[in-house]
Formats: C-alpha cells, structure tokens, sequence
C-alpha cells in the first residue's frame, strides 16, 4: 500500500457532515507512513474545504468525479477535464429523449448555474439561471453537468443514460435515493483522473487501496489494486469492490487502514 484513494460522503464523510476522530486518525497515520492519501469525491472543489479543516489534509483532491484535480496546500486548481459547450449540448438532448420531464445544472469552476426548472436541494441566492444554451454562451469549464427529475429513481434514471449516452459522456449517481444524475465528459471517472495521478508518482494501481460507496466509485474501486466498498454501500459499489469494509458508521476505512498498516508494519524487513 503506497496510496489510499478515498470517497468522501458515505465512505467516511457521515450524513451529519462529521468526520470520526478514528478516520482522522487512520489517514494521519497513512501519511506519517508515508502512504499517499489522495481524495476523491463527487464534490466541486469549492466544498472541500470543511473536509480539509476536519482532516488536516493538505495533499491533491480529483473533485467533482473526475473532472479537477485539485490541491488544498496552494487551494488552486491543478487541472480540468471538461465538457465542451457542444458536448454540453449533445448530452442535454440525448438525456432529454431518454429521460424527459427533468431539468438541467452546470457545475463549472466559476460555479454553479441552473435551468429555472431545476430544483436544487439546497436555497442558492445570486447563481445564474436560464436556459441551457444561455448558460454556456460564455463557454465556462464545465465540469459536471447535472440532470434532475424531481419524481426520478436514481438507478432507473442511470441505467437509462448509460444506454443513451454510451460513447458520449459518463453518467453515474451518488445517492441512491435521490433522482440526481451527475454527468462527466467522455472517458472521465473517479478512475482515470486517480491513474493519471498515480503514473505521475510512478506508482500503478497495485500500489493503490481504494475506498468508495456508490456507483461513481466504480471504476475507482476495479481500477485500484485493492478495492473496498463499505457495507452500507450501493449494490454496483459492493459487487465491484475486491473487499467489503464496516459501514461508514462503524468507521470501516479507518478499521482497515489500522489492519493495512499493522499488516505493513510487523511483515518481515519492515
């Protein structure tokens, strides 16, 4: 184990936002071993932040699944792969067809902007909205484009998409009981950005333990040499996964990172 890539929310992000003090801990020790602890998350980097004061991270993230690396030392953006406005566009009205009745979000590293359609799960004050077309006339980097259908099933909605999108784009979802799907450029996953920042390191997926939950962790989780989902995980999440971990509530990373490191510490010429 020479790198630990990890989900956030679900894995060991809880639903309250809190991060175990055991987690914390597990990761520390990951680092003081000089085991590289890299991020990976569904998120946008502007919602890293609580993540690194609760951890004390400071090491690159690939935010938003795939699409920005991002680094929490110098907090900038180190590198994006984006949707282009067409591509924007193609996609838009491929899920439309095969999904209609929903309305779309960009997510691009200036922000957030939405279809006045769009319900956001949150209040957002002062983002831009306005029809598809109107909101990448400026060409922003999008980095994730999402599509909500308010009485959608995440996982109907997604098996929809891939067949629609299929050489397109990557749709996944992060939340199995939502109606949210979360779409990245073509080729772009958790997985491909990690393998990039691993070959930049000259390690290789056998050096790499992953953590992850839902199906956005997918490729993450068969990519990387050793892969856990947690037990509580989503189904694609679990039968992809090499080994099941505790559920994010019992601190299932942080109970495999101690039998990881233990493991590496008391193997012979240690």
């Amino acid at each position: 184990m020479r790198m630990v890539a990890c989900d956030l929310d679900g894995t060991i992000v809880r639903p309250d936002g809190s991060i175990s003090a055991r987690t914390v801990a597990a990761l520390t020790a990951c680092e003081q071993a000089g085991v590289q602890v890299v991020f990976v998350t569904g998120r946008p980097a502007r919602w890293i932040a609580p993540v690194a004061e609760a951890t004390g991270h400071r090491g690159v993230v690939v935010c938003a699944n795939g699409a920005v690396v991002y680094d929490l030392r110098s907090q900038r953006v180190l590198a994006t792969r984006a949707l282009s406005p067409d591509a924007v566009l193609d996609v838009a009205d491929a899920v439309r067809r095969a999904l209609p009745g929903g309305a779309f979000a960009v997510e691009t590293l200036a922000g957030f902007r939405r279809e006045p359609e769009y319900v956001p799960r949150r209040p957002l004050d002062d983002v831009p909205v306005g029809p598809l077309s109107t909101l990448i006339a400026d060409e922003p980097v999008v980095v994730k484009l999402l599509y909500r259908v308010q009485d959608g099933v995440a996982d109907v909605m997604l098996a929809a998409a891939r067949r629609a999108l299929d050489g397109l784009a990557e749709p996944v979802h992060s939340d199995s009981g939502g109606c949210l799907l979360e779409i990245s450029a073509a080729g772009v996953s958790k997985a491909s950005t990690l393998a990039q920042i691993a070959t930049r390191v000259r390690l290789g997926p056998q050096d790499v333990v992953a953590f992850g939950d839902m199906p956005n962790d997918v490729p993450m989780l068969r990519w990387a040499g050793l892969g856990y989902a947690v037990a509580d995980g989503h189904p694609e999440a679990l039968a992809a996964a090499d080994r099941i971990a505790p559920a994010c509530a019992e601190d299932g990373v942080a109970q495999v990172l101690e039998q990881l490191l233990t493991a590496a510490a008391t193997r012979p010429g240690a």
